[in-house]
Formats: C-alpha cells, structure tokens, sequence
C-alpha cells in the first residue's frame, strides 16, 4: 500500500532499478532536472535515504559517495505542498529525508551587468543559479547563537542552504536601504532587493 514503507528499494536491485528508471529520463550525464512537476505518479511509500544538513546523501544509513550518483538522484527531486521531498519518475514517488535544504551553494560569482551587481551560486550537485525574482534569497536566523543561515530557491519549492564560507562573502555584499521605513541590511542581485534583517539586529549575528 502507498502508506507502507517500500520493501524492495531498500536491497541493492531496488536501488538500482530506481537509479535506471531515473536515468531514462534524465541520461547518465543528466544535463538538467527532469520534468518532475509535470509527473504525477503514484505514492509508493518511503526510501530509506536522507540528505543531510551538509548536503551529504545517505542511503541505508551509508553515504553515496559516487558525485554522478547523487547528481542523477538530484534531477528527479521534487518538494511538494505537503512540505515533503519526494524521487519521482514518471511511474513512482517515493519520499526521502531531508534535515535542512536538498542542495547546498558552495560558490558563489560575482558579476556587473549592466552596471548593476549579479549573484549566481553553484551548487554542489552542479546546479548554476543567478538570483533574481524567479530564483530569491532568502535569509533566517537560526538557534540561540543568531546564526545567519541564507537560502537560495533553485527550482519549484527546492532551495540550497548557502554553506558558511560563502554566507560570509554574501553577507560582505550587504548595505544599508530605506525598506518601508525601516533601515535594513540588504542584499542587491540585479534588480532585486533582498532584505536580510534590521540593521539594529546585525550586533545579534554569531561570530
């Protein structure tokens, strides 16, 4: 039944008949994410696999440690309105665990077009972001210590946690504007603006 947990996902033949189905649709050397939004497959229960808050993905509670592997794993990821994660091929979906952002941007370029500065992040399954409306920052304050914890939607609901030695060069960026009224420390990308926190609330930032 959709509720029960998959049986046969969780031996090497249900992995790897996972993988080929994926792979049909995407190539071996995925060039893009797969069409996932327009799939619309039956639920077939949970996979024992979690991507973890450094983007490292564990299947079975071992990690993949083949890059392609994860890269093919990453074109067939969708978030749904339930708020959960879910690999889905054009015959199945089946959810996954994700303690923090599926993704995480590991670099980040800086560019002047136009006159006007422009982010574009990488991720670390291969993904190249420039930010922009369709593709915001957002940005939340975590836990007791106020860290700063930046994040970047790359596709449908599916964002990349900025890691923290490319949150400090983001946060580098930062200025001062007038945001209805209120001084807020903000980060520009093109013609967007993205609100970080009140200036007055910078001193609470962990060092």
């Amino acid at each position: 039944m959709a509720s029960e947990t998959i049986n046969s996902a969780k031996d090497a033949a249900g992995l790897a008949a996972l993988i080929s189905r994926a792979a049909e649709q995407t190539g071996d050397k995925p060039r893009g994410p797969a069409p996932v939004e327009r799939w619309n497959p039956p639920f077939c229960g949970d996979l024992d696999m979690e991507i973890r808050a450094d983007g490292t993905w564990f299947y079975m509670g071992t990690p993949i440690g083949r890059a392609p592997l994860v890269r093919l794993f990453s074109t067939v990821l969708r978030k749904d309105e339930d708020g959960k994660t879910y690999l889905v091929t054009p015959v199945e979906k089946v959810g996954i665990k994700v303690v923090d952002a599926p993704f995480l941007a590991v670099e980040m370029m800086v560019t002047n077009e136009g006159g006007k500065q422009q982010l574009t992040f990488r991720t670390n399954v291969g993904d190249v972001v420039a930010v922009g409306k369709d593709n915001p920052l957002r940005f939340e304050i975590h836990g007791e210590n106020h860290e700063l914890k930046p994040y970047l939607l790359v596709r449908g609901r599916l964002e990349a946690l900025v890691s923290r030695a490319v949150m400090y060069d983001l946060a580098a960026l930062g200025e001062s504007m007038d945001i209805n009224g209120t001084e807020m420390f903000c980060v520009r990308s093109g013609d967007d603006v993205f609100p970080v926190m009140p200036m007055n609330e910078l001193d609470m930032l962990s060092k």
